[in-house]
């Protein structure tokens, strides 16, 4: 078990996430979602030996604290302009006794430069622009869902300022508008997977590995068979299942 010493106040909770680690969340707020989890899974499957990995945009820490765990070794920073947000990913850091690798930087992702470089690069970005979806009831989740600070090309261009040679950009966006991912930040998609929440129904994210321009040689983007989370009858696959296993998730039937 982790150091722990952090209580959750008032409207908070306190969450299983992975491994031994837990994460504060808000009751009514922002919660980490299964996109969160898969970026940091294929994330750290598409650059499994990195040393630095920094989270554009990283709300509560989800994305990274999943990362951390799954790369014990790698250093850690994350970028958050949401002051709510931050605040309760600082209590999962110090909770999981995080402090010694995770440095998080409170901030636009869009002003974010780093003088060394990172080895991957992590974003689960908002999908909607403004006045095209539902705002959220709770101030702190809308940023989550809505564009308030920069759309996807803008974390595109900010993760192609601080890569390292050979870098990987990981993200996660909805499938039906990958054609607005990259924009001109210089990158470039090398692969993808789309994912299906219940088989029989359309992809409706996708999962992306994209590069700098220049650093492989041009080629088409290496599409993956869809993953599929639940079968037909609802249960988890078991693919996802395995998938769970890898972060340290029990792998039975349980909410994805």
């Amino acid at each position: 078990m982790p150091p722990g010493g952090v209580e959750p106040d008032h409207g908070e909770t306190r969450d299983y996430i992975c491994g031994h680690f837990r994460i504060f969340q808000y009751e009514k707020g922002h919660r980490y979602s299964t996109d969160d989890v898969l970026t940091a899974w294929y994330g750290t499957t598409c650059a499994p030996r990195v040393e630095r990995i920094a989270d554009l945009g990283s709300g509560i820490g989800s994305v990274a604290i999943i990362a951390a765990w799954r790369l014990p070794f790698a250093r850690v920073v994350t970028v958050e302009a949401q002051e709510q947000s931050i605040h309760l990913a600082r209590k999962s850091v110090r909770y999981n006794g995080l402090e010694d690798r995770f440095t998080l930087h409170h901030g636009d992702l869009r002003d974010f430069t780093s003088d060394v470089p990172f080895d991957l690069v992590l974003g689960s970005p908002p999908y909607f622009p403004p006045g095209s979806a539902t705002e959220a009831a709770h101030s702190q989740a809308v940023p989550a869902r809505i564009e308030m600070r920069g759309t996807v090309a803008d974390y595109a261009s900010a993760a192609a300022r601080i890569l390292a040679p050979a870098g990987v950009f990981a993200f996660v966006f909805p499938t039906a508008q990958l054609s607005r991912a990259l924009g001109d930040s210089g990158l470039m998609m090398l692969r993808r997977r789309d994912v299906v929440f219940k088989e029989g129904e359309p992809p409706l994210i996708s999962l992306c590995a994209a590069v700098r321009i220049g650093d492989v040689p041009p080629r088409e983007t290496f599409v993956e068979p869809p993953l599929t989370i639940r079968d037909a009858n609802g249960s988890v696959t078991l693919e996802y299942a395995a998938i769970r296993m890898s972060f340290g998730f029990p792998p039975g039937d349980v909410p994805a």
